[in-house]
């Protein structure tokens, strides 16, 4: 079987869930298949670049569209086309039209779930729910990351076909990340390892909550250190909103680190093992790879019950769960009841380091009992196999009609 994945993010140009995702991915695809891989953004070894460029000036949405195009025309001969997220679904779609192949496409997240998205692509938030509902629609196969993914792809796109919607999970690499008992990293970002420490790994966005935490942060117990590993905000006024938030705690608590340049994986690892508690509070995440990854460094984990976090993080044994209504999202009374049940949960852990460790190793061996990459490979290929069946079915049945009306 041959493939052709196309992403946006490949390494070492990788900034999100789905970019670790198609990263730890291919390499073991390729002990079962032959894979090609197609990305946006500057050349690099191992994938075809295809730059945001075109048309020149425009929307960023268009600009990837261009980007899409130049894939789909350069995608080679292969069996299936695997795309990931909204800004490679629309070339997996066109590349499946042009080519007549099976085209798969993985649900990282959904556009539907995430308006805030119109803060940063402004009209290009109606182009890009327009491609991700296109090529859902229209792909012979399609992964969601959890099941709570799988039910909000169905909820979303009430016309597909349940059958061709397919439950593979996101994965960690527990090699990479496991338990470093170093402390020449966490030192030098100013963190003393031998207090008690509550870190936040992700991007500034709507979608990860950070806002939540920081504000939660100013009913954490005295003694506590905040660190926030966190940068690239999505827009500017959300970097703002945060920076805000940031300094009025800095004021009233102190306590707080914020690093906002991206550090090496090796680096977050050890902040990771370091930490008494991370923390999750996003108020959209269809799986959440960073629990894995904090759990891998046997850290105990607080996040907000929503998406497919539940399905990663068990309620009581590797973390606890903190309920979270998207719905209510603009109920500042809700909010403040999130924010302060989270703080409690965090200050829970704190108080009782035994439990945090016990629920740290329980966390990492969940890992691997449930989360190895080198399975999540093979799912992958069975759903391409249900996917190829599905196509040459559709195809056979499309000859049967037009011999019939010949």
């Amino acid at each position: 079987m041959s493939v052709s994945v196309l992403t946006r993010e490949y390494p070492p140009s990788v900034y999100g869930g789905a970019g670790v995702h198609v990263a730890q991915l291919v390499p073991q695809l390729r002990r079962l298949c032959e894979v090609e891989v197609h990305c946006t953004g500057e050349p690099r070894e191992g994938a075809t670049a295809h730059p945001e460029t075109f048309p020149a000036g425009a929307n960023a949405a268009l600009r990837v569209f261009g980007a899409d195009l130049s894939m789909a025309a350069a995608i080679g001969p292969v069996d299936l086309l695997h795309s990931h997220t909204w800004y490679a679904n629309l070339a997996g779609h066109l590349g499946s039209l042009l080519h007549d192949v099976a085209h798969v496409v993985t649900a990282h997240s959904l556009e539907p779930h995430r308006p805030w998205k119109a803060e940063q692509l402004g009209g290009g938030y109606r182009l890009s729910s327009w491609a991700e509902r296109t090529a859902y629609e229209a792909a012979d196969g399609v992964i969601a990351v959890s099941a709570g993914m799988r039910r909000d792809v169905l909820d979303s796109y009430t016309d597909l076909d349940p059958d061709k919607v397919h439950v593979v999970r996101n994965g960690i690499d527990p090699e990479e990340f496991r338990p470093d008992p170093g402390t020449d990293v966490v030192r030098g970002l100013g963190i003393d390892p031998d207090r008690p420490s509550v870190v936040f790994v992700g991007r500034i966005t709507r979608q990860k909550g950070l806002i939540h935490l920081v504000r939660a942060a100013e009913q954490l117990d005295a003694g506590t250190q905040l660190v926030l590993l966190a940068g690239a905000p999505d827009t500017p006024e959300i970097g703002r909103q945060l920076e805000e938030a940031f300094e009025l705690l800095r004021q009233r608590r102190g306590d707080v680190i914020w690093v906002q340049e991206m550090l090496p994986r090796a680096s977050v690892r050890q902040v990771l093992t370091a930490a008494t508690v991370f923390a999750c509070p996003s108020v959209y995440e269809p799986l959440g790879i960073v629990n894995l990854e904090a759990m891998a460094c046997e850290t105990a984990v607080v996040a907000s019950a929503v998406g497919g976090i539940p399905e990663v993080v068990v309620d009581g044994e590797t973390g606890l769960l903190v309920p979270y209504d998207p719905a209510r999202a603009d109920d500042p009374a809700a909010v403040a009841e999130f924010e302060t049940a989270f703080a409690a949960r965090l200050n829970e852990l704190v108080a009782d380091p035994g439990r945090a460790d016990q629920m740290g190793r329980a966390g990492r061996q969940r890992c691997l009992e449930h989360f190895s990459w080198e399975r999540i490979a093979a799912e992958t290929v069975e759903v391409y196999r249900v996917a190829l069946e599905r196509r040459a079915a559709a195809r056979s049945s499309s000859e049967w009609v037009w011999q019939r009306r010949g």
